[in-house]
């Protein structure tokens, strides 16, 4: 008998391959049959009407404090994740020595947009070296399985000192140790290290990270670690929003290329298009092309919508937050400060007036009305240009502020506008769909754990099946063994994790049923729901017949079922089935 059969679903294998009906049987965490008709179970789950598919592995998220306070990091689980990759971007707790937590958690906190105060409530400080926080990972039990890779602003303040806060160059004695830390990380079972090269990523003081700026040697010590341990991928985001081709990314994928030619590993950035050089995105691939026919191993991650701000009352942002009278109240609770926005004369004063923001990146989105939107429920994320807050205001014969200023005082100041900050040029997702489809891309950049009041993009991998597959008017779909393919064989194999991402005999036992017909997500809310009542967005979901986790269920219906076998994944021990 077996522990689990899946039966009479519709199986869509992770490979591409085309669906198929039959079959799921599960034995000891791993798929034992797949196809034909299986024997009995000890448990069964009737999928008739249902897709069988592998679990979800989002390879960009960042849970490294969420981690060690809640085991089921959500919002991931909800969407049918089983496996999380974290550490990127650069950030991360770890190694820390004790007087740098409070620096690590402000850096979390102004990069990502965690609550502070959440992570120094709700994280326990075990560790201080790399391998020491992945121990204190092993000891919880989770939901779902963690991957985890070393960060390098940590990395370089933990070896320089404050040095490591400025500009300043290590020696080439704290070149080598930082290799070092790289390489005892990833032989403890670290996936591999990530950087940040873009200025947008800034501490609250307002300065770039640490290594924003760091040089060829720096970046190559970093490399030959992983080349000496023979794995690990190194992730480096680049400004590719500030110049792309003309700017800095120039020069980092000549670095890329050298650090995968000379290491012999591979080497990810992060794509979108950028509105300001909208066929850039072209040239960057063609020149990714170039580097990979030459030798290297190089690919880009790519979101499967654009990273859109969410803006409203209770968020980190919106269009009126830096307007001086709103900034008089801005602190009050909801329900006071919209009483007063109510008011025609607070109403005529907040219109009249300028906004505060000093920055180009956030005045645009305080006067910007061409490209916002509201996002509705169900959110709509493909809006036509005709549906922007200013053709709406047009077409009533109003200024576009004072529309978006209306919308946000719906339902009790709770209502939410949509921002696409990226690949949305054309007011379509035709950019979006041929970055997914190109051969030197992955599907990424969910961003989970982060952005918390500004961005709620977990819900990618559930996207993909909605929008993508289902329910898209505006261009073409993709094909449901597609989209299955690039969040899970594709996603897996990315970073070796070659145990998981497929349904085939031997491989690890991670598994969504699906009921496509009802799979929806709701509409995005805040929640106060951290550690110290910190604030983060959330998007439900419906639709999730089942998720399994090493042959386990652990959510059956939308609703946790309390077994916990996820794991720390040690890239060691991620070898073919």
């Amino acid at each position: 008998m077996h522990d689990l059969v899946i039966r009479n679903g519709t199986i869509v294998d992770g490979t591409g391959a085309p669906r198929r009906s039959g079959d799921l049987a599960i034995d000891g965490g791993l798929i034992t049959a797949i196809d034909e008709k299986a024997g009995c179970g000890k448990r069964e789950i009737d999928a008739e009407g249902h897709l069988v598919t592998p679990g979800w592995v989002d390879i960009h998220t960042h849970y490294d404090g969420q981690v060690t306070w809640d085991p089921y990091l959500t919002p991931s689980s909800w969407n049918g994740v089983t496996t999380v990759v974290m550490g990127n971007c650069g950030v991360g707790f770890a190694p820390a020595k004790p007087d740098q937590h409070r620096w690590l958690i402000s850096l979390m906190e102004s990069v990502e947009d965690i609550p502070g105060a959440s992570i120094a409530e709700g994280m326990r400080w075990q560790w201080e070296s790399f391998p020491e926080y992945m121990d204190a990972i092993e000891r919880i039990d989770l939901a779902l399985d963690v991957a985890t890779q070393i960060p390098h602003c940590a990395l370089r303040v933990y070896v320089m000192g404050e040095r490591g806060l400025e500009t300043e160059d290590p020696t080439p004695d704290e070149n080598e140790q930082m290799g070092q830390l790289v390489l005892e990380a990833v032989e403890a079972g670290a996936m591999g290290v990530s950087t940040s090269r873009t200025i947008l990523h800034r501490t609250k003081e307002g300065s770039p990270v640490p290594g924003t700026f760091a040089g060829e040697a720096e970046l190559m010590a970093l490399g030959r670690a992983l080349g000496k341990a023979g794995r690990g991928l190194f992730e480096m985001v680049s400004d590719i929003g500030l110049g792309g081709m003309h700017g800095q990314f120039k020069d980092d994928l000549r670095l890329m290329s050298k650090i995968s030619k000379e290491n012999g590993r591979p080497v990810h950035y992060i794509l979108s298009q950028d509105h300001a050089h909208p066929d850039e995105w072209r040239e960057m691939l063609a020149a990714t092309q170039r580097a990979v026919d030459e030798g290297a191993q190089i690919m880009a991650q790519v979101p499967a919508r654009p990273t859109g701000l969410l803006l409203g009352l209770e968020c980190t942002l919106h269009p009126f937050l830096k307007h001086p009278t709103y900034v008089e109240f801005r602190r009050l609770p909801l329900a006071e400060r919209v009483r007063r926005m109510r008011d025609p004369q607070v109403r005529a004063r907040i219109l009249g007036e300028q906004t505060g923001f000093k920055d180009a990146f956030r005045r645009d989105i305080a006067v910007d009305f061409t490209r916002m939107f509201r996002l509705g429920d169900p959110p709509d994320y493909e809006p036509a240009a005709q549906e922007s807050i200013a053709a709406m205001a047009e077409r009533k014969g109003m200024h576009p502020a004072a529309l978006a200023y209306d919308i946000l005082l719906e339902r009790d100041g709770k209502e939410i506008l949509y921002r696409p900050l990226s690949n949305y040029k054309d007011y379509d997702f035709e950019v979006t769909r041929e970055l997914l489809r190109h051969p030197l891309t992955v599907s990424s950049l969910s961003d989970g754990g982060a952005h918390c009041g500004v961005i709620c993009d977990a819900s990618n991998p559930t996207f993909l099946l909605t929008h993508w597959v289902r329910d898209r008017t505006r261009g073409e779909k993709l094909a449901l063994e597609e989209a299955v393919r690039m969040q899970t064989g594709d996603t897996a194999r990315t970073y070796g994790l070659h145990d998981r991402g497929i349904l085939a005999p031997g491989m690890k036992a991670d598994v969504n049923v699906i009921d496509l017909d009802a799979l929806a997500l709701s509409r995005p809310e805040i929640v106060y729901d951290l550690p110290a009542g910190g604030r983060r967005i959330i998007q439900k979901v419906r639709g999730y017949k089942a998720t399994v986790v090493s042959g386990q269920i652990t959510f059956e219906d939308g609703t946790a079922t309390g077994v916990l076998p996820g794991r720390l994944v040690r890239g060691s021990a991620s070898t073919a089935a």
